[in-house]
């Protein structure tokens, strides 16, 4: 308890230091500390987070439009704190103050489910967020729908800051499905919460968005080899030492491969020889092929399960997490059914399930359209024979606006 409260004690100014930090630097006034959110507040730290995802995450900024309008604020408040999240290892080499900036997103999310959010721009938005969804929800009671509309989870905002924290040295994940894992415990994770948002609860909503986030997530660590593998100079004028350190410290500065290390066993791939011939290291494009086929494999099963549910089918195979926190679903209720116990997946309602789920993927598809940006990055991986260094693979894609479009009026991604 001691050491909690030293801990609590030194992010006071680490608090204070980041208020002044933003308004010097993104122009974002903090609101007072105390009283409720002023419009003008609520402004002010939508367009910072809108300004950080057009810096840091451009393809979320373009697929913000295709998010009814209600959702836009949760999706930029969501994708802001991941982007939050993201950029501590680069801000922070040293794990000590790692663990002080995760503390401080706890302490923070912590706050603001608590409706006191701190002078932060992604708490003020997110605390918006959650008195909105309050609000609608009470007057969505009254509609029909497989369960009560549900409010955002602050336990899938922890679990973003623990996978986060634990994945910040860069070490190697153990296997493909270690690598799955963490994709679903972060980018599937933030489409459950914005489905959250709509506000949508459905088995068939999460169970692709499950197969897009994992997709999404793979592409992700895929993009990052080369930046962490050849990071770049240490920032000579930070307090913290270039020499010494811990083990995790030393990775985050020396460079590491974060190919799962079952797949480079499998292609004969050794890290230094990574280290030593970049592309052209025995064994790599043949890991980055493995891996990249798993992306994709996702990516093709979330579109045939789509496409399925369109055609008022099933999506063919049950989902994985279901039963576990957040994913607990009643039964689907149809049209005449007082007692939503008495219709299950094997009753004779079907057709009423059908059109039901027919219309959960049609509120849902704004949601699924991380998909395209993803399969549009694979698609270049492949054209550029699984070169994991080519320049282009780094470079915004022009098609993505045109793309998104059309894979939005199709209704098929």
């Amino acid at each position: 308890m001691y050491i909690l409260a030293q801990t609590s004690n030194r992010l006071r100014p680490f608090i204070s230091k980041t208020s002044i930090c933003l308004a010097r630097y993104t122009g974002y006034q903090a609101p007072p500390a105390s009283g409720a959110l002023k419009e003008e507040d609520v402004d002010r730290a939508t367009r910072y987070c809108s300004n950080l995802l057009r810096q840091y995450d451009h393809p979320s900024y373009i697929l913000t439009t295709f998010l009814p309008r209600h959702v836009q604020p949760a999706h930029l408040a969501i994708r802001a704190f991941n982007l939050e999240l993201a950029r501590i290892p680069d801000a922070s080499p040293s794990t000590p103050v790692r663990s002080m900036r995760y503390q401080f997103w706890r302490d923070t999310i912590n706050s603001t489910f608590a409706q006191k959010p701190v002078a932060q721009p992604v708490a003020v938005l997110l605390s918006s967020v959650l008195s909105s969804l309050h609000a609608r929800k009470n007057l969505d009671q009254g509609h029909r729908s497989s369960s009560p509309p549900p409010i955002l989870s602050k336990s899938r905002f922890l679990r973003l800051i623990t996978t986060r924290e634990k994945y910040s040295t860069n070490a190697p994940y153990s296997t493909l499905a270690s690598l799955e894992s963490y994709a679903e415990n972060t980018y599937s994770t933030l489409l459950y919460l914005t489905l959250s948002a709509l506000p949508l609860h459905s088995l068939t909503a999460d169970h692709i968005a499950s197969h897009i986030g994992k997709a999404a997530g793979i592409v992700a660590v895929l993009r990052g080899i080369p930046l962490l593998a050849f990071p770049p100079p240490p920032n000579h004028h930070s307090n913290t030492s270039s020499l010494g350190g811990t083990l995790d410290t030393q990775r985050v500065q020396q460079g590491a491969v974060t190919l799962p290390l079952d797949i480079m066993a499998e292609c004969d791939l050794k890290e230094e020889n990574v280290f030593r011939y970049g592309a052209e290291a025995p064994g790599l494009k043949d890991a980055v092929f493995k891996v990249a086929t798993r992306a994709s494999d996702h990516l093709i099963t979330a579109r045939q399960m789509l496409r399925s549910v369109q055609e008022g089918g099933d999506v063919g195979h049950g989902f994985e997490h279901e039963g576990e926190e957040g994913h607990e679903y009643s039964p689907y209720v149809t049209e005449g059914d007082d007692d939503p116990t008495q219709v299950s997946s094997n009753s004779s309602s079907d057709g009423g399930k059908s059109v039901q789920q027919k219309m959960e993927v049609e509120r849902a598809f704004g949601v699924f359209m991380p998909a395209v940006p993803t399969a549009l990055w694979l698609q270049k991986l492949e054209k550029g024979d699984f070169d994991i260094f080519k320049e282009d693979l780094r470079i915004r894609d022009w098609r993505l606006p045109w793309k998104a479009w059309l894979a939005y009026r199709r209704r098929m991604f």
